[in-house]
């Protein structure tokens, strides 16, 4: 019986330091929120330069990628769906990003640490037309999956608050 005993004391000893290797194998915490900071604030500035590649690389590019804007419109379902939009609207000759502002950035990641999520208030200045077409104190969340070693964007949600109506 004490034989077994030790068997399975070196047994779980084996398994626990397995354990602390990966432990110590971990990502920096800090070099990884800085890069799922870049995904979420690139996938609003490519507008600027109207780069889509840069664009495209934020976003898993399949039919779970989705989104919520504040009119049912601009909803999005699935990569096909959002390259068709940018197309149409983002890169329509009509349409010019000036600047965005992320106020209240929040980033959190999950224990496995392939998800994370975000919040913040965006200030998305554009014009179409040359006429303001700008989303200001916009409400944004999403959500980031990490997928072959890159961050990349599976849901979003963009809303205006109820006091912002009533102020016009």
């Amino acid at each position: 019986m004490r034989c077994w005993s030790v068997i399975i004391v070196v047994a779980i000893a084996i398994v626990l330091s397995g354990g602390c290797v990966k432990m110590n194998q971990q990502v920096d915490p800090v070099a990884e929120k800085a890069k799922v900071e870049k995904v979420i604030k690139d996938s609003i500035r490519w507008a600027i330069n109207k780069d889509t590649t840069l664009s495209y690389s934020c976003y898993a590019h399949d039919s779970s990628l989705f989104w919520f804007s504040p009119d049912n419109a601009g909803t999005i379902e699935g990569y096909e769906q959002f390259v068709k939009l940018t197309e149409e609207v983002f890169m329509n000759s009509a349409f010019k990003a000036i600047r965005s502002d992320f106020k209240d950035l929040k980033i959190t990641f999950s224990h496995s640490g392939d998800c994370a999520w975000w919040s913040c208030y965006l200030d998305d200045i554009n014009e179409w037309d040359g006429k303001p077409a700008n989303w200001i104190n916009v409400r944004w969340t999403g959500v980031l999956e990490k997928i072959d070693g890159e961050w990349k964007i599976r849901q979003m949600h963009f809303s205006h608050a109820l006091e912002d109506f009533k102020k016009s």
